[in-house]
């Protein structure tokens, strides 16, 4: 008995891994969105914090990657390449500049609800790829398809209704969070502004969705190789983040980085949200794919409401409120549906099965009589512990 629990808590233990990782994975991406948007409110440059970020994120991970993994590196074939440097290119370059851009126009709870579109847009991206098959016949891709279009719905609405403020119970009447010091708590409260930033968020999460079907790709190659994986997109991500800021950025006075939030936000995000996050979703999606990887932004987004509100007096409006219940119903129903798949998918597989048959049929020749039997031998090993019938046809006419 005292064996057996131990093999079941160490069974449970070991699934529970990947939950474990993306709940912490959550927090990190929380204290991101946080930091970093006080880091913009106090004049950095989002492409300039995407530089930084790539690089405290290379430093971290490459000496990893050299010390355990230098041995039976997988060779650099063009394709391979284009993997990494379209990885990158989706990542730092158009994802994170487009998603601080959207973060300095609106707010971190507001950006955060808009990356819940993530695991829809994932779907749909994985569809278009043929990663995934639908049957509308089926509950289970009933509710994926419903679950995607609520999940638009929801972002569009949060896109296009401000609607009035959410007066949160835990938020007192003092000065900091009185509707007369609003103008000081964002930058950009103007339902212009707010909906530029929108738009950016979607760009923004549309790429971050491409980047996890890629990464999935990519790792097949890199299986047993992921920390050169992450090393290489992050050092391609640096290469490709630094030339965009030379294009969009004419004043060395951006570069300018001192012992201040610029650095903890730059460093933070490098070494917590880059290099581990990469590394981390990459041994999570190998093991439950790039669906489950992406099912836990509804907690990032509770957390940062909470934060948000106690640490920048963050506003939350009604639309965010509401758009925020229609994403988390359509994206559950998506990961409902993509259960039950997986679930029938198990339940069929071992049982609907085919057993492996070996035939052959020979006439009255001694050779071909030989081959059969080697045939026979190789269909009685045809696969260690599945049961498997061999049978051979031999009509011997002899005249």
């Amino acid at each position: 008995m005292g064996t057996e629990k131990i093999r079941s808590c160490a069974n449970f233990i070991e699934n529970s891994k990947p939950y474990f990782a993306m709940i912490i994975l959550q927090f990190g991406y929380a204290g991101m969105n946080i930091i970093t948007k006080l880091s913009l409110n106090g004049g950095m440059s989002h492409y300039v914090l995407v530089v930084y970020r790539h690089v405290f994120a290379t430093i971290a991970i490459a000496p990893f990657a050299i010390i355990f993994e230098r041995k039976a590196q997988p060779k650099i074939t063009f394709s391979i390449f284009m993997q990494i440097f379209l990885l990158a290119l989706l990542g730092p370059v158009i994802d994170q500049n487009f998603y601080y851009a959207g973060l300095k126009l609106t707010s971190p709870t507001f950006s955060c609800a808009i990356s819940n579109m993530l695991p829809a847009m994932t779907f749909v991206i994985a569809i278009l790829c043929r990663m995934e098959k639908i049957n509308m016949k089926k509950l289970r891709c009933q509710a994926k398809v419903i679950g995607t279009m609520l999940t638009v719905a929801g972002a569009m609405l949060m896109t296009l209704y401000k609607g009035p403020i959410v007066e949160l119970f835990w938020r007192t009447k003092d000065p900091l969070h009185s509707k007369d010091n609003t103008t000081n708590i964002t930058t950009s409260s103007s339902n212009d502004t707010w909906f530029l930033g929108s738009i950016l968020l979607i760009i923004s999460t549309l790429a971050w969705a491409s980047l996890f079907v890629l990464q999935a790709k990519a790792i097949e190659t890199y299986k047993n190789h992921q920390l050169t994986l992450t090393s290489l997109v992050c050092f391609f991500g640096t290469l490709l983040a630094f030339a965009t800021t030379l294009v969009m950025e004419h004043k060395d006075s951006v570069w300018t980085i001192g012992w201040d939030m610029n650095l903890l936000a730059s460093a933070y995000a490098g070494i917590v949200t880059s290099s581990t996050a990469y590394y981390v979703q990459g041994l999570v999606m190998r093991k439950k794919g790039p669906v489950f990887t992406t099912s836990f932004s509804p907690l990032m987004m509770i957390i940062v409401a909470f934060m948000g509100s106690f640490i920048l007096a963050e506003q939350i409006f009604l639309g965010s409120v509401i758009g925020s219940i229609l994403v988390i119903i359509g994206l559950y129903s998506v990961l409902w549906g993509k259960h039950k798949e997986q679930v029938v998918e198990n339940k069929v597989a071992p049982d609907d099965k085919p057993l492996p048959i070996k035939g052959a049929r020979v006439n009255g020749n001694k050779e071909t009589i030989s081959e059969s039997i080697d045939q026979f031998s190789e269909a009685k090993s045809y696969q260690k512990g599945e049961p498997t019938i061999s049978v051979v046809i031999i009509n011997c006419n002899i005249s």
